[in-house]
Formats: structure tokens, sequence, C-alpha cells
């Protein structure tokens, strides 16, 4: 007759699988690489660009890069080139001084932007570019320019050297029943751009942009630059 052996009781508690604990590993794992690849392309875009906090639009962060070399005439009828004129931080807009309404505004509210940087110690020149060479000599753009800032340039240059930096700036121009030596129009695109020594240029701004606004946007490339 056998005896009756002990009796086994099951076990209460249970060993975990080994695949559960897989998936968590797994899990932390995956999680560390996404946020060390996360960190690298953030570094990556940062070495890319270094304007990336500064930026407002996409002119040199992706569709286009704007401006090409150019020989002009200044107001003091004196030839320079584009590394002359844009030896600092430059605001250029192009446009002519017997626009009505348009540039005057505009360029004013550029000054008005450079004298805030004045304030804040950051040396802006305002550029400006005369689509309207027959009329604007190098005397009326003194005239001009010198009633809006003191540190603004006024530039011309014959037709093909003004059509060569429309092209490279993307800008546009035509001027309206040129027969009329005096009262004619000049249709223009109404953007300013920021040009930068070393970096061409890295902005633009619409008509919509306050001073302050111009002023902030343009400390904050030439503090990164």
């Amino acid at each position: 007759m056998l005896e009756p052996g002990p009796v086994k009781y099951p076990k209460t508690g249970t060993k975990p699988s080994p695949a559960p604990r897989r998936l968590i590993y797994g899990g932390i794992a995956a999680t560390a690489l996404l946020l060390v690849g996360g960190a690298l392309a953030l570094q990556r875009t940062a070495n890319a660009d270094p304007f990336a906090p500064c930026r407002q639009t996409v002119v040199a962060g992706g569709s286009a890069r704007l401006g090409t070399p150019f020989t002009l005439t200044d107001e003091n009828d004196a030839r320079v080139t584009d590394a002359q004129v844009f030896a600092k931080p430059s605001l250029f807009y192009a446009g002519y001084t017997y626009c009505p309404d348009v540039c005057p505004l505009d360029n004013a509210r550029n000054a008005e932007a450079v004298s805030l940087l004045d304030e804040r110690g950051i040396d802006v020149t305002p550029v400006f570019l005369s689509v309207d060479p027959r009329r604007d000599t190098p005397g009326q753009l003194r005239d001009w320019t010198d009633g809006l800032h003191p540190k603004m340039l006024g530039l011309t240059g014959s037709r093909e050297e003004i059509d060569a930096v429309a092209k490279g700036w993307s800008f546009y121009y035509r001027v309206n029943d040129e027969q009329d030596q005096q009262d004619y129009l000049v249709d223009h695109s109404t953007t300013t751009y920021l040009v930068l020594p070393g970096h061409g240029t890295v902005e633009f701004f619409n008509r919509d942009t306050t001073p302050e606004q111009m002023a902030e946007t343009v400390a904050c490339y030439v503090d990164a630059a």
C-alpha cells in the first residue's frame, strides 16, 4: 500500500514572463533613441541656419537666395560695389524719389527702425535704390535721402544695371507713360531686404511691418551673425 506523499499547494506568486519585460526595455530604448535623434536634428538645424530663431520668412532657409554683385552710382556720384554698400548690416529698398506716397512712407519707416537700432548701439545702413534713373540724378537722390535719415545712402545706375539688380533681388518695377518727361509714375515692389555682410540677404519685410518689429528682428539677426 502506497503512503500518501506531501501535499503540494500552488504558489501564490507568479514569476513575470520575459516578454513583457522585453517590451518595457524596448520601449525605453526606443524613447531614448527618439530623444537623442531629436536633439541631433535640432543641433543640425541650428548649425545649418544660425538665424532660425530670428527668421520670419524663408529667404535663406528655404525657397530662394536673393542678391547679386553690382556696381552702381551713389548719391555722391561715385561708383560703388555691393561689397562697399553692404559693408554693414543694411536695409535695402528700391523705389523712386518722385513716388507720391508709398516710397516716402516705407523709407520713413526704415529710417525710424534704423534710429531705434542706433539707440541700442546697432549700426545699420538704410539703402535706397532708384528705379527711375532719368529723374533721380545723384544730386536729387542726396537731397531726398538726407531728408529722411543722415545715414541713408541713395543709389542709381543705368537701366541695364538696375535691371540686373531687380533680377537678382526678384523685385518688380515698370515705368508708365515715360514719354511724359516729368510726371510719369513707376510701378514697383515695396519690399525691404535685410542684407548682412558675409551672409547676403537673410530676411525681407513687407509694408505691414512696424518700425519696432523691424528693429527687433534686425537686432536678432545682427546678434546671431
